[in-house]
């Protein structure tokens, strides 16, 4: 009984003390580290509001932008209210260096050219962190690496990028942009006029035109995969609207085990993808000369010259990150053009003018791209 009894206190004991671990470091997290950051922030010179316990800044933010997108956006160059109105206001009431909370976790806002300069040239004392695993999840590769393995990978991924290489994939944005087009000439020979929302059909040409550029004759494949990673960023960002609680990824709830069957999906589909590209490159067949193809052959060569290339997991995350960084960022630079050409009529006229005077009837080439001024190409 002697031997039960003392086993009984030392569980009881261990946890007691687990708890107690927990508990403390639980409110480290959600109440201490913040105000001890806050004030470290404040000392430096940075401004923002005072840390609400556990939500931070959230609500406040959700309100702001879920009123804001409620009514049209004015037709102004000014479009930092509409786009980021929290982050607008705390520009505005705190200055260009201050800070917001996304639950306990600072963002730190810096506007001062100097300081990021600094940062910039500082690399090594300015790492790069992603500290909410979900973000981690959604896409990695080279945006998330630091040191060696960022020099490796930016190495490897160059020649996707080479001018001469670039220039071999026009016919693939050609033939994305003559199918929208096309959908858009039969709208309004049917109606005799049409109006229409460009957006959807900016997000469905850049995807197209992502597709057939890194994956060429597999393009079909890689808009399905698209249309996965476009589900699944929709899924995360619905989490990362909520206050980020460790752990909580790994409940069995319905996101959740969404995002994971899209996550498994979207990994097994390259995965095989890019073992076929192997296989046909080692075999000797001709190169598709899309991005996948070139990123491919790069890191073949590497791991044949100095044993180190990527891992197949590694060129998933670059596939993905290309993605991620062209794709609704460059619909969303073609929509805003195209409001400002509609705001300035007589630039609108001057742009139309030098391409067909520059491009005529023919296809456009890279000779003829180079030499335009007024409408320049979105890769100067």
């Amino acid at each position: 009984m002697e031997v039960y009894h003392v086993i009984r206190d030392l569980v009881s004991l261990l946890v007691v003390g687990l708890l107690m671990i927990w508990g403390w470091r639980a409110l480290n997290w959600v109440w201490l580290a913040p105000k001890r950051l806050e004030r470290c922030l404040r000392q430096q010179g940075f401004a923002g509001n005072p840390y609400r316990f556990l939500s931070g800044d959230i609500k406040e933010l959700s309100t702001m932008s879920r009123q804001t997108r409620a009514k049209p956006m004015p037709l102004s160059d000014d479009i930092g209210p509409y786009v980021a109105p929290f982050l607008h206001q705390t520009v505005n009431q705190y200055g260009k260096n201050s800070f917001t909370w996304i639950g306990p976790r600072q963002r730190v806002n810096i506007m001062d050219p100097e300081k990021i300069r600094e940062i910039f040239t500082k690399f090594n004392d300015f790492q790069k962190v992603r500290t909410n695993p979900l973000l981690t999840l959604l896409v990695s590769g080279l945006v998330n690496l630091e040191g060696d393995r960022w020099s490796k990978h930016r190495k490897i991924i160059n020649p996707s990028f080479h001018q001469d290489k670039l220039k071999n994939m026009l016919p693939a944005f050609y033939q994305s942009c003559c199918d929208m087009l096309s959908k858009w000439e039969k709208m309004v020979c049917t109606e005799g006029y049409s109006e229409l929302d460009v957006w959807p059909y900016l997000v469905d040409l850049t995807r197209d035109v992502i597709s057939r550029s890194a994956f060429g004759s597999s393009f079909e494949e890689g808009r399905r995969i698209f249309q996965l990673l476009d589900d699944q960023l929709v899924l995360r960002i619905k989490l990362l609207q909520t206050v980020y609680i460790p752990g909580w990824r790994f409940l069995p709830t319905k996101t959740n085990r969404e995002v994971k069957m899209k996550h498994k999906d979207i990994k097994e589909s390259l995965r095989e993808m890019i073992k076929r590209r192997e296989q046909a490159i080692k075999a000797g067949e001709e190169s598709n000369e899309d991005l996948l193809d070139i990123l491919v052959e790069s890191n073949i060569r590497e791991m044949e010259a100095k044993k180190k290339g990527m891992s197949i997991e590694d060129v998933i995350e670059e596939c993905k990150l290309f993605y991620f960084a062209g794709q609704e960022t460059t619909s969303v630079l073609l929509v805003w053009t195209m409001v400002l050409l509609a705001r300035y009529p007589d630039w609108q006229s001057k742009a139309r003018e030098e391409v067909l005077h520059v491009l005529g009837d023919s296809k456009p080439d890279a000779d003829g791209l180079n030499r335009l001024k007024v409408a320049v190409p979105i890769s100067d």
